[in-house]
This record gives structure tokens, sequence and C-alpha cells, in this order.
């Protein structure tokens, strides 16, 4: 650089350098005067709306921030409460099929000990497939005591039915809602008697009943204990409730009539029964023969065929 040229830009740096302090001083000296305070007053006053609007807009970003913040923790905290919820409804879910059942096998102890007979309890384990048929296995079988024709009852106290095969730890049972079923039923009220057959879903019939006899609705019907022929023993004890009477079919022309009786085991929701594993049916009355008469008529005397009668005396 030439020497002249160097002296003169640092004489220019000497000189803005100084008018800058000069400045910088005036300033400082002036700056609580009267003119700078309105100057700084007024500019204050015009861009209050301004640091207002963003202050007011660092508040409402915040705030939103902090709204997502609130809503995911709120998310969280039902996410956590829906859970404990759904555990507490299993529980009491739990709770009341545990009730359920302490109720059933309840009222299956109240049925057991009202019994004079011994008997076991059962579990439904299986039911048939089939339409046509009313059969029910349970988890009880030679091994504790069942053997075939021993009578069922359900948890209610109702007749179910009665075994009809046996293995070492299984049964099966043919309800009396089976068409293949016969129990001889007494009306309690009258002492009516009737043949008590199944009719699958449909209530039971009592049929036979003499016209005679009177049957009125709501009657109970239990089971007569009587022997059904000559060879044919009871295979219940007398008493055991059957249902009640629902409906009566009477005509005035016929010698007997049916009462449809509904059964009072729930005979399709089977789960708990007893197998009265002691009953022994009453042997059938044996048949008496009329006793001869004391004084018997002889028989006219006939003369052999082709004899002459003697010729009368003169």
């Amino acid at each position: 650089m030439v020497p002249g040229k160097a002296a003169r830009a640092t004489r220019r740096r000497v000189i803005i350098y100084v008018v800058l302090v000069a400045g910088s001083l005036m300033l400082m000296g002036a700056s609580d005067t009267m003119p700078l305070r309105d100057l700084r007053a007024g500019v204050g006053f015009a861009l209050s709306p301004l640091r207002t609007a963003l202050a007011g807009t660092t508040r409402s970003v915040t705030g939103l921030f902090t709204t997502i913040a609130e809503i995911d923790r709120l998310r969280r905290d039902n996410e956590a409460q829906a859970q404990r919820i759904a555990a507490l409804e299993a529980e009491l879910l739990e709770a009341e099929g545990i009730r359920v059942e302490n109720e059933r096998l309840t009222r299956l102890l109240g049925v057991q000990s009202s019994f004079s007979h011994r008997s076991v309890a059962a579990v439904v384990i299986g039911r048939p497939i089939s339409d046509l048929e009313r059969v029910v296995t349970l988890d009880r079988g030679s091994d504790d005591g069942v053997s075939v024709g021993d009578p069922v009852v359900s948890s209610d106290g109702g007749l179910a039915g009665s075994v009809m095969g046996v293995g070492s730890r299984h049964s099966d049972v043919l309800l009396i809602s089976d068409t293949r079923s016969l129990v001889i039923g007494l009306i309690e009220a009258s002492r009516a008697t009737g043949e008590v057959v199944g009719r699958l879903s449909a209530n039971l019939a009592m049929v036979s009943i003499p016209t005679t006899e009177a049957v009125a609705i709501d009657d109970r019907v239990v089971t007569a204990g009587l022997t059904m022929g000559d060879d044919v023993r009871s295979p219940f004890p007398r008493g055991l409730l059957i249902g009640r009477v629902v409906d009566v079919d009477e005509d005035a022309a016929a010698i007997v009539k049916t009462a449809l009786v509904e059964p009072a085991a729930d005979l399709d929701e089977l789960e708990y029964v007893l197998v009265i594993t002691d009953f022994e049916p009453p042997a059938p009355l044996p048949t008496i023969s009329p006793a001869p008469s004391p004084n018997p008529t002889p028989p006219p005397s006939r003369r052999p065929r082709g004899s002459v009668s003697p010729a009368p005396s003169r």
C-alpha cells in the first residue's frame, strides 16, 4: 500500500471512532431527558399490542403442549382404569359363578339330608346329541355304589330319572322326559293315580287317570311307589316330587283323562344330581286264590249217556 493512502485510512478510522464515542457519551447524557422518555413511552405504547399478542401466542403454544401432555396422561390413566375395571368384572363374574354353584350344592345337600335313603352326589358330564332321546351321563359309576335302576333326583328335589347303564366311573341316566320312561304318578290332592310318560321337550303326560277322579291346575304329582304288574316293581320310592299339573284334557265320553305335568326338575339344564343307591323296590303282592266255600253245592248228577232209567215201582 502507498504510505500516503495508509495514513489517510488510519486518520479516517480514528475520526469515526472519536465520533462514535462522542455520540455515545451524548446519548448517555441525554437518556434521562424528558423527550427521550416520551419517545420511549410512545414506542412502548405503540408496540404493546405486539408484545401482548406475542405473549398470548407464547402462552397459547405453551398451553397447547401442556394440554396435549395432559390428554396423553389421561388416556394412559383411562387405559389403566379400563384394565382394572375389566379385571374386577372378571372377578365378579367368577364370584357370581361360585355363588350360584354354592347355592346349588347347598340345595343338593339339603335334599340329601331330607332323604331316608343313602345317596351319592354326581355331576352331569355328558348330554345326548340326538333330539330323539333324553339321556345324560354322570361322573359316578359302580365304583361309587351306583347300580342300574337307581333313582336320580335333581338338586331341587325333583325326580330326574333312573340309571339305565353303569360303568366303573360313569353311568347313564334315562330322564323322565324320554319317551321310554314310565312312572306311576300320584296326585297328592285327590290321590288319583296315572302313568306319567315323557314327551321329550314338551311337558310330561299323566295318562289313564279315571274320569271320576278330580284333577286341578297346580296339583302336585309325586311318585306313587306302586307296582306296575305282577313282575314289574316300582323303581322309585314313594313321594318323590315329579311336578305340577298345568293342564287337563277331559272328555266326557271317555273313561280316562290326561293331565299335562311340568317337571319339578329342570331336565334340560341338569348339573348336579343325587343318585339313591340303597332303594329296594318292594316285592309284588302275592296272588291270593279265592277261599273254597264251606258248604259246597254238589254238582247235579248226570246219567251216563245211553243208560236206561229204572222202571217205576207199582
